[in-house]
């Protein structure tokens, strides 16, 4: 190789090398992350408050339910923004028989709503619910879902009812235990498959 070619060769690998280095402000800016904290104890209050974040331009992180410092028994959702941009919509299920539960996500399931996470909390008006989260991308194509709740207070009939679900091609996306007014102390399993 000439020296031409070695000059050429050197500057080309040194390009290469510079460009695969981070741009600084490029990659901070790329790496803010915001959070909205919402909480309250009432599942209608905090269906408006994610609508509000979801209007601007944040999406579902995470829920928890239970008891919090200052607020009693709440439900603390987390939203984000920045890690994925789109525009989503959200509805918020909360219901203390399992039986409602199932209907109304299957009802919101078939306006191409599909599941992101569940909990459990004492709701002010409510008592002890068990709260489900779906979301909905505005911009993107609609994946429809079927969605089966199962829900009993033994172990080892929950294992039964799972393996017969998934034998039906159903899949496990959440579970709570919880404490709902026909089931009194239950294992709630949430599972779906694709229409």
């Amino acid at each position: 190789m000439s020296s031409r070619e070695q000059a050429w060769f050197a500057t080309a690998v040194l390009c290469g090398a510079i460009s695969l280095l981070p741009d600084p402000a490029g990659a901070q800016e790329a790496s803010v992350i915001q959070y909205r904290v919402l909480a309250t104890n009432k599942t209608s209050t905090m269906q408006k408050e994610v609508d509000a974040a979801a209007a601007a331009g944040f999406r579902f992180g995470n829920v928890m339910g239970g008891p919090t410092a200052g607020g009693g028994s709440e439900v603390v959702v987390i939203m984000t923004k920045g890690s994925e941009p789109g525009n989503f919509e959200y509805r918020l299920l909360a219901t203390n028989k399992t039986s409602t539960m199932q209907r109304e996500m299957q009802n919101a399931a078939d306006e191409g709503y599909e599941y992101r996470a569940q909990t459990a909390f004492n709701s002010a008006f409510g008592g002890k619910e068990v709260v489900v989260i779906l979301e909905r991308a505005v911009d993107r194509p609609v994946v429809k879902y079927e969605y089966r709740l199962l829900a009993t207070s033994k172990t080892s009939t929950m294992q039964k009812e799972l393996s017969e679900a998934g034998g039906h091609g159903f899949d496990l996306v959440g579970m709570t235990v919880a404490q709902t007014a026909v089931g009194g102390d239950e294992v709630v399993a949430i599972l779906r498959r694709k229409r």
